[in-house]
């Protein structure tokens, strides 16, 4: 599969992530769990949840310009949902603040690019080994 790091079984990372990013759609039209958390506990949870797509991102594929617009189109997913809380559905509302948490959560899952863990994944491919640094 082009465009991915050298794994031996790409479609199952591929599809790993691919259900992680579905998830995170599919948790943000649904109506929310009955949980309390704290004030803005909320911008915490879509940080994380954009950090943890970003960095499944930068395990996956090779080149700094395939990240970047990878990044680019995981903010715009972000920000998509929020308006599509806003207007199709009542248990929701569109908020600029989650939006943003979502971008921040993007950037520093990208920026795992920047250490050494950013080939950990092909760790678990036996025979394999890193891909060079894009």
């Amino acid at each position: 599969m082009s465009g991915l790091k050298p794994f031996r079984r790409p479609w199952l990372w591929l599809g790993a992530w691919g259900a992680a990013v579905l998830a995170v759609v599919v948790l943000s039209l649904i109506p929310p769990p009955p949980v309390p958390l704290p004030r803005h506990g909320d911008k915490l949870e879509h940080l994380l949840a954009y950090a943890a797509l970003a960095a499944g991102a930068v395990q996956l594929f090779a080149g700094r310009a395939r990240l970047l617009a990878i990044g680019l189109a995981l903010a715009a997913l972000g920000v998509a949902l929020e308006f599509a809380q806003g207007a199709f559905t009542a248990t929701r509302m569109a908020d600029p603040a989650d939006a943003l948490a979502n971008a921040l959560g993007v950037a520093a899952g990208l920026a795992t690019a920047l250490g050494r863990g950013r080939d950990l994944l092909l760790r678990f491919e036996p025979g394999r080994h890193p891909a060079p640094r894009p």
